[in-house]
């Protein structure tokens, strides 16, 4: 005897699964309890969508410069949300910026010049898929600099922060945070995805085997860099869509957007 799935849905989740595309994924095989689960997901990412459009209008209007730094482990879910923050917003006002590592010229520069050349502009959002914080957590962990390299940065952020913070620049901090087994799970999946295998590096493939090493000095960005000017805000990424909803709410709440 099969045990069978029990439903007990009202009118409104009803009329949500016969939307087109509550229907979509029932067709492609969705259990409809998940499906009602993600088209109302999807309802509500929406609403925070013409809010977020609402704030890049009052970004533009009033001339603010607004940066948004995206960090966490390897897999996270930042780039993700990053795509739910701007599918709907005006690409000339807006920036995302992932640097690749740097040149040998800009080895020989001030760590942070190379960051400040990416910071907003007047009435322009820009997003960092990781920032200067590398130099906080994946490049001592992973040996792409030295000691006295690592420990200037932990000298010098806070005030570098500061500065940009007190010429006007509103800087937000996210940082996503999975829990080991969720990484091994994701980079599993990336793994056996062709369309995505490309995303997996060499820094991704040591990161189970240096997950306490990361640990240790997440911990100590932590107690440097968060502020009561410029904090940090954690948002628990293990499941991607509440974390999404998670990080859109944050900062729709903390810009003063609606004047």
């Amino acid at each position: 005897m099969t045990n069978k799935q029990e439903y007990n849905f009202n009118e409104k989740d009803l009329k949500l699964l016969n939307s087109n595309k509550g229907l979509k994924l029932l067709l492609q095989g969705l259990d409809a309890n998940k499906a009602l689960r993600y088209v109302k997901y999807e309802k509500e990412i929406e609403k925070l969508q013409m809010e977020l459009i609402k704030l890049q209008k009052w970004v533009q209007e009033n001339d603010k410069k607004l940066v948004i730094v995206f960090e966490g482990r390897d897999a996270a879910g930042k780039g993700g949300a990053i795509r739910r923050i701007t599918h709907h917003l005006n690409p000339r006002y807006y920036r995302k910026v992932a640097l690749p590592k740097p040149t040998e010229e800009e080895k020989g520069q001030w760590y942070f010049q190379r960051y400040v050349q990416q910071l907003a502009n007047k009435g322009e959002i820009v997003l960092f898929d990781r920032s200067w914080y590398n130099r906080a957590v994946v490049e001592p962990v992973n040996g792409f600099c030295t000691q006295e390299e690592y420990e200037r940065f932990m000298g010098e952020v806070v005030n570098f922060e500061n500065m940009i913070t007190s010429d006007g620049l509103i800087l937000i901090k996210l940082y996503f945070s999975i829990n080991k087994s969720e990484q091994a799970h994701r980079f599993n999946e990336i793994s056996n995805n062709p369309l995505k295998r490309w995303k997996m590096t060499p820094v991704d493939l040591a990161a189970q085997d240096l997950w306490e090493t990361y640990t240790k000095y997440k911990k100590k960005m932590f107690e440097v860099s968060h502020t009561d000017k410029n904090p940090w805000v954690i948002i628990e990424a293990n499941k991607k869509t509440k974390a999404r909803v998670e990080a859109i709410k944050y900062l729709l709440k903390t810009i003063p957007y609606k004047n």
